[in-house]
């Protein structure tokens, strides 16, 4: 089987971070979050760390220089030879041009974006009722509101390339994945 490089797309809550652990244990690739890089750099307060959380903490976009450097030395590493599902990147077109880059000179090419599709009224209460300590109402509406402009042409980009599957987000976890499934097993 050819190596499974693959992107996770979906607004906040949309359930990539459920997903990815299921498609962790069938295909067993690497899952790379850039929120999860985040998040450690910020408790181990980085130079990276603390400069991602003046963004975060007012619930901004982390500037792509600082994404697509973590992004690539992730993807650099041996684990991610077979195959890697990156979650949380890219999200703008920036940085999904970056990306094809990266990995043209990686030799890395995508296999597919699986995009989970959820409306985001029923987001703004997933996310209220999971309860982070970084969401607020105030800071959820904004992150979506940004996470909905920023998508859009991602979609598209992804759609032109003919790599772009959509699936229905708002079901239950477990038929969400069998749809996942059938998308990977496919390529």
């Amino acid at each position: 089987m050819m190596a499974l490089n693959l992107v996770l797309m979906g607004l906040p809550g949309a359930g990539k971070g459920t997903q990815a652990e299921k498609i962790i244990e069938e295909f067993a690739i690497p899952h790379i979050s850039t929120g999860d890089i985040f998040r450690e750099a910020m408790a181990n307060e980085t130079a990276m760390g603390l400069e991602a959380k003046k963004f975060i903490d007012k619930g901004e976009l982390v500037p792509d220089d600082v994404t697509v450097g973590i992004v690539k030395d992730r993807l650099s590493q041996p684990d991610t030879e077979a195959g890697f599902m990156l979650d949380g990147f890219p999200r703008t077109l920036v940085q999904a041009e970056a990306l094809e880059t990266m990995l043209k000179e990686l030799n890395k090419p995508l296999t597919a974006v699986i995009n989970f599709d959820v409306d985001p009224s029923l987001l703004a209460a997933r996310l209220l009722a999971r309860g982070r300590a970084d969401d607020n109402e105030e800071t959820i509406k904004n992150r979506l509101e940004v996470n909905i402009k920023m998508n859009a042409p991602l979609v598209d980009f992804y759609q032109a390339k003919g790599l772009l599957h959509t699936i229905d987000g708002a079901r239950d976890i477990d038929v969400v994945f069998a749809d996942t499934q059938t998308i990977l097993k496919a390529l």
